[in-house]
């Protein structure tokens, strides 16, 4: 049986320390699962759809080239993003991502074509960034090119002609040194 306080007039006061832990393990208790349940609702939010698809089988058929646009959204994470894959038609291997782009057009009118069938040559006229770009996979070489305001700006190939690989890298002038002509006495 509790104890029972009596104070200096002579009334009875039962024990109100026990309440008071009780409500705030309570408080808790309803803190602590408000806070688990907005978590799950932010991170079950997050959605991608793919919005823009092609592929494009290699002239010998070894190889299949897809692109793919998805749209992905949610609290925080709206993105657009372009992903070319390579995939090898014989056997169960997972397609490769060999291009990235991020932008902010839904399309970026990427075409792809096959100039031989050991080199993928991809183009695209809208602006966006690339955020990832391999030269090679498998045997096939990749070329890339911007081809907006009519112009053909090539950002990496392999040359069909010889085979050399040529990447163009930008040089900035404030990087560069010139070496001071030596003195002359």
């Amino acid at each position: 049986m509790p104890q029972v306080a009596k104070d200096l007039e002579g009334y009875t006061h039962e024990p109100t320390i026990q309440r008071v832990k009780g409500s705030r393990s309570a408080l808790r208790k309803r803190m602590f699962v408000l806070t688990v349940s907005v978590c799950a609702l932010l991170s079950g939010c997050s959605n991608v759809a793919t919005i823009w698809s092609t592929e494009v089988r290699s002239p010998d058929g070894r190889w299949i080239a897809r692109a793919l646009t998805e749209q992905h959204s949610g609290p925080g994470n709206a993105l657009l993003q372009t992903t070319v894959l390579l995939k090898h038609t014989k056997g169960p291997k997972e397609p490769i991502e060999v291009l990235l782009f991020t932008q902010d057009a839904k399309s970026i009118d990427l075409k792809m074509n096959w100039l031989t069938p050991s080199h993928l040559e991809v183009t695209y006229k809208q602006p966006a960034e690339i955020d990832f770009q391999a030269i090679k996979c498998g045997g096939v070489d990749i070329s890339v090119q911007d081809v907006s305001n009519g112009g053909t700006t090539q950002t990496s190939a392999v040359d069909p002609t010889n085979g050399n690989l040529h990447l163009e890298v930008p040089i900035r002038a404030a990087h560069q040194k010139i070496a001071a002509p030596p003195s002359g006495h």
